[in-house]
């Protein structure tokens, strides 16, 4: 399919700045947002002091507010590092609610960076987090971050950013299944990119929506650090380069829906905290695909 500019997003507008009342300027980079079962808006992120220092971010930002335009009251934060539960940093947190309970996933990394840590906690306020007992959810390389979180048929499904192989290769999205948010089955490979290397790459932040018939995939830095491009496919589990769909101003972007409205943040180093956009579909497929089970 030829590259066609047809998912977009209207004008960013800054929501959260966490450098308000500091006396030095903070960033947020990948962020999660989550509406409680009153209606509030949740705001969780990777934050530090300026200027970039991604391995001494140590602690998860939260914010709250009653409209996602804001305003937003910032909180204490909600998780710091804990050496010794294996972590080195936290990073990527995302967050979904099911049945009275959240769950936050995130990167804890470790000494390794070919078996870095997904770790799991749970709140039932979302002020107060417990990190599992079990320890991680899994390992995986290089540096496996940004998980994102989403139920697909009877199945959840993890999507977060790897490489081919543990120790370097092509730059990967990558998922894996689970029927109780706690257990998760071997890795599979829904994105490949032709890139390859061991650092960060260009398929981090990965978030996947079903709409109109169609499964998007949302990955970045793309090719810049304020960049995402956007992808299609009629499956979740399977994207190619050449179903791009669109390319967005924005990093480590997320969607939110807010009632029947989707919007796009950004944030990053020295972007001066979350900004949103709405965010605009192309027009469903004529016959909507079932989802897969």
């Amino acid at each position: 399919m030829a590259t066609r500019e047809v998912v977009r997003a209207g004008a960013f507008t800054r929501i959260y700045n966490p450098s308000d009342a500091e006396s030095r300027p903070w960033y947020i980079n990948d962020h999660t947002i989550v509406r409680d079962e009153s209606g509030r808006w949740h705001l969780f992120g990777i934050t530090h002091p300026e200027p970039a220092d991604p391995f001494h971010e140590t602690e998860f930002a939260h914010a709250t507010a009653h409209q996602l335009h804001g305003p937003w009251t910032k909180r204490p934060s909600a998780l710091t590092v804990d050496p010794g539960y294996g972590e080195t940093h936290l990073w990527a947190p995302h967050v979904i609610g099911v049945g009275g309970r959240y769950y936050m996933f995130y990167a804890g990394g470790g000494t390794d960076r070919t078996t870095a840590a997904i770790n799991l906690a749970t709140s039932t306020d979302l002020f107060r987090w417990t990190r599992s007992r079990a320890g991680p959810l899994f390992l995986d390389g290089y540096d496996a971050r940004d998980p994102m979180v989403v139920r697909i048929g009877e199945r959840w499904v993890m999507y977060y950013c790897a490489t081919s192989t543990p120790r370097g290769g092509h730059h990967t999205v990558v998922y894996r299944t689970s029927g109780d948010l706690v257990h998760w089955g071997d890795r599979h490979i829904a994105y490949t990119d032709p890139t390859i290397g061991t650092e960060a790459g260009n398929t981090e932040s990965p978030f996947v929506v079903h709409h109109g018939g169609w499964w998007y995939l949302f990955i970045g830095p793309r090719p810049h650090y304020v960049g995402t491009d956007v992808f299609r496919s009629d499956t979740p589990f399977r994207f190619r380069t050449g179903d791009k769909v669109g390319h967005i101003g924005a990093h480590a972007a997320e969607l939110v829906r807010d009632d029947d409205r989707w919007w796009i943040t950004s944030a990053g180093w020295a972007q001066g905290g979350v900004h949103l956009a709405p965010l605009t579909f192309p027009t469903p497929r004529p016959v909507t695909a079932a989802v897969p089970r």
